[in-house]
């Protein structure tokens, strides 16, 4: 029986578009160049709050040749699109039942989330963030996704049941470590299907 449900944050109650940052950083680009592995890892590093906004921001300005901090932090942030009204009233409802606790673990940046806050308002912020027991954030936590530490950091520090919980998430990569420590998963796609019939899941039932 589920008892603990874990939901991650974009693309499950936040819509993205993932391929828009790097669309806006295609014509700063060398032609030919591989973005280098390092500045990748700066992105990881980051999300685990290990490298600083303004040392990030600065990284990846220099590596493209940016004309202002202002310029990148756009680029980074147009992966962020909607939050759709019926996956809050969903949210709240499920909290409002007190079947279930409830947790988000997200690897979400800095950046990201000062957008969201100024994005959405404080109000619907904190209305949203208080439907949850524990607010999971990568770069809060030191943590990332697909990590089994992060898994395990969650399941210890609430005594979770793995075998009690379950996980939602649109990166298999996410759901696939999850599932390796016996949680309950469900590898969401964003284009077909929605949190909000999370109970109807045969998954979630069995």
């Amino acid at each position: 029986m589920i008892k603990n449900v874990v939901f991650d944050f974009g693309d499950v109650f936040i819509n993205l578009d993932k391929e828009a940052t790097s669309k806006a950083l295609a014509p700063y680009r060398v032609k030919g160049k591989e973005v280098h592995s390092s500045i990748i890892n700066t992105s990881r590093r980051y999300e685990k709050g290990e490298v600083t906004t303004e040392k990030f921001v600065h990284r990846f300005v220099d590596y493209f040749h940016l004309p202002s901090n202002e310029k990148f932090i756009e680029m980074w942030n147009a992966i962020l699109l909607d939050f759709p009204v019926h996956r809050l009233v969903f949210l709240k409802e499920l909290a409002k039942s007190e079947k279930y606790r409830l947790f988000l673990l997200s690897n979400t940046n800095e950046l990201h989330i000062e957008w969201i806050r100024n994005d959405w308002g404080e109000e619907l912020y904190q209305e949203f963030k208080n439907c949850f027991e524990k607010f999971y954030l990568s770069h809060e936590i030191g943590l990332r996704k697909p990590n089994a530490d992060i898994y395990e950091f969650v399941l210890n520090e609430n005594n979770l049941n793995a075998a009690e919980t379950f996980f939602i998430d649109d990166t298999l990569e996410n759901t696939l470590a999850a599932e390796k420590l016996g949680i309950k998963v469900w590898n969401i796609n964003p284009e077909k299907e929605d949190v909000t019939t999370l109970l109807t899941k045969t998954e979630f039932n069995t």
